[in-house]
């Protein structure tokens, strides 16, 4: 590889850092909600409006990098960022800080459907594993740098720091990056499926909406109805006209082969199951372990350390034996660490090295499971579709995080109903619930694995 090309990954990873970097909003939700004197329970749309719009455009944005260049969408997608970041940041009402994430999910999109494309295009194809190796080191690093920079712009600059400091990323990237391979020519005449990708966009943004409205259930119920309903019918809308259409965003025969349908669903297991960390880590390690917050969120960061090893490791491993061996590994490991994390109350000294030592296990196997699970999906598409390709990866991302969010929380409501039903206190209610959802959760992530083993159909 050639002293150019190392350069064009460094800024194809600085560029795509921007998104993964996104976990410095989560350090600034208290300032946000202070700032404009919101209930706690409103921060919640901060990071709806961003999630719905992103994982709604991600497969719509990936296929037209296929048709167009995969380089220009991503420019496109930096200097679009760029500017939400400074609206985001500049926001002088909840109302308009909504607006611009929804901007800035736009951005997001475009950028992330067509990274995973980029890189691999970077790298000769027998060493693409090594690419999404690369690809999802620089997503884990960026995700576990969010937490760490956040708390400090935010201590000084406030909560509008978190959005200003990724744009002169975005553009730093965006100005130095020219000739990025585009994507491989098609001698037919191709045009992005307009219709499907407006069915796909409604689809994925109220079945993502319904699952948020879980929650709420139990006061009211017309909201998730009517939103199920819409999301079944436009699923259903969109697998018949994809079915019809010459050019379809995605070729959905590939769903129909058992083993593809499971790959993915299994990907939505892991990042379900994971999400368990960064959704109640937090508050065991502050109120259990009595740890400050700065602490709490460099050992929440341990897991992703995990990941950022086992990238290259998965990497190399690919390139001697079966990947679906290797993403089966991965989620099972995955789930033992959720496992050893909810148990992990031994006390004292040994308590922070059990679960550090635990979150470290979970974080590989996430690790060995997301490039191994890329390079599944990477192999079953053309390389034409690579653009689809890793938006199928990014968007099995997405799923599991929502759902896990929703399904998650109230799993550890039902066990803390139950235990306060029996009467405990509330410290034991929470280790209770603590460890018994982290127990479910390891459980989904090695029925992931599970599922990765399915016997492969027929491409």
């Amino acid at each position: 590889m050639t002293a150019r090309q190392r350069l064009r990954i460094l800024l194809v990873g600085l560029g795509t850092s921007v998104v993964p970097l996104d976990t410095a909003v989560n350090i600034a939700f208290p300032s946000i909600t202070g700032n404009f004197g919101l209930p706690i329970t409103m921060i919640q749309w901060v990071v709806i409006s961003y999630v719905l719009t992103y994982s709604s455009l991600m497969l719509a944005f990936g296929r037209a990098g296929d048709i167009w260049s995969h380089g220009r969408m991503f420019r496109i997608g930096l200097l679009w960022s760029g500017v939400a970041f400074l609206l985001c940041a500049t926001a002088s009402s909840y109302g308009w800080l909504l607006f611009c994430r929804f901007l800035q999910g736009i951005g997001a999109s475009l950028i992330v459907s067509c990274a995973p494309a980029l890189v691999t295009g970077l790298f000769p194809e027998y060493r693409r594993s090594r690419a999404v190796g690369v690809f999802t080191a620089i997503y884990a690093l960026g995700s576990a740098a969010g937490p760490l920079i956040g708390g400090m712009l935010v201590q000084i600059w406030g909560w509008p720091a978190v959005f200003w400091f990724r744009a002169p990323i975005a553009i730093t990237a965006l100005l130095f990056l020219e000739g990025l391979p585009a994507a491989p020519r098609s001698e037919v005449r191709e045009a992005v499926d307009l219709v499907g990708a407006s069915l796909l966009a409604l689809s994925i943004s109220t079945l993502l909406l319904t699952l948020n409205q879980l929650r709420d259930l139990t006061q009211q119920m017309l909201l998730p109805l009517a939103l199920s309903a819409i999301a079944v019918a436009s699923v259903i809308g969109f697998i018949r006209w994809e079915d019809r259409v010459a050019q379809p965003i995605v070729n959905l025969a590939l769903f129909r082969t058992g083993s593809f349908a499971a790959v993915n669903f299994a990907s939505v297991l892991v990042y379900l199951s994971s999400f368990a960390v960064l959704l109640f880590g937090p508050y065991y390690l502050v109120r259990s372990i009595d740890l400050s917050p700065a602490i709490a969120g460099a050992l929440l960061g341990t897991s992703f350390v995990g990941s950022i090893l086992a990238s290259p490791l998965a990497a190399r491993a690919i390139e001697r034996l079966p990947p679906r061996r290797i993403a089966a590994f991965g989620a099972v490991l995955s789930g033992f660490g959720l496992m050893a994390i909810g148990y992990s109350n031994l006390g004292a000294y040994w308590q922070i090295l059990a679960i550090t030592s635990a979150l470290v296990l979970q974080g590989l196997g996430v690790g060995l499971f997301q490039v191994a699970y890329m390079d599944i999906v990477m192999r079953t598409l053309p390389r034409q579709h690579r653009g689809v390709a890793g938006s199928i990866a990014m968007l099995s991302r997405s799923l599991g995080v929502v759902s896990g969010a929703t399904l998650l929380t109230l799993a550890f409501n039902a066990i803390g109903a139950f235990d306060l039903a029996a009467g405990q206190t509330p410290a034991a209610r929470f280790l209770s619930s603590f460890s018994l959802t982290f127990s479910a959760a390891g459980i989904a992530s090695v029925l992931g694995g599970l599922l990765v083993l399915a016997k492969p159909g027929r491409r």
